[in-house]
């Protein structure tokens, strides 16, 4: 076995590191509590309330939460065809813990950015 194959294999049987790398990034969250907030969206009500996310990013992102069953994509026979995402059980189950560490994250940002600055600083005065 190569080290390659090694570190997949680790990656992949760390639950930590195999699921929150899927919803972890840039985006996913914000996804994940717009829909929240919305019940049923479609995909351009969602683009708009995210107006920084390229439309092929947020077609990703969608795809990747729906593989991993946090999203569920409707597609209603009409014309022109209508797609709605919405969470899923599995999905909604992890709101509560992007609350949590939103609410985290703003009791805690300002001493982040202090030491954030702090490290700058002295990296700065050391060159």
């Amino acid at each position: 076995m190569t080290k390659k194959e090694e570190k997949k294999s680790i990656i992949e049987i760390c639950p930590i590191r195999n699921v929150i790398a899927r919803f972890g990034n840039k985006w996913a969250l914000l996804v994940i509590y717009i829909l929240n907030e919305n019940g049923s969206i479609r995909f351009n009500q969602l683009a708009r309330q995210i107006p920084d996310i390229s439309t092929k990013v947020l077609s990703n992102t969608l795809h990747i939460l729906e593989a991993d069953g946090l999203v569920k994509r409707t597609v209603f026979p009409e014309v022109p065809i209508r797609v709605e995402y919405e969470l899923t059980e599995t999905g909604r189950s992890l709101v509560p813990i992007i609350i949590s560490l939103t609410e985290w994250a703003q009791n805690n940002m300002k001493s982040i950015m202090a030491h954030r600055k702090k490290l700058e600083n002295s990296a700065n005065k050391s060159n």
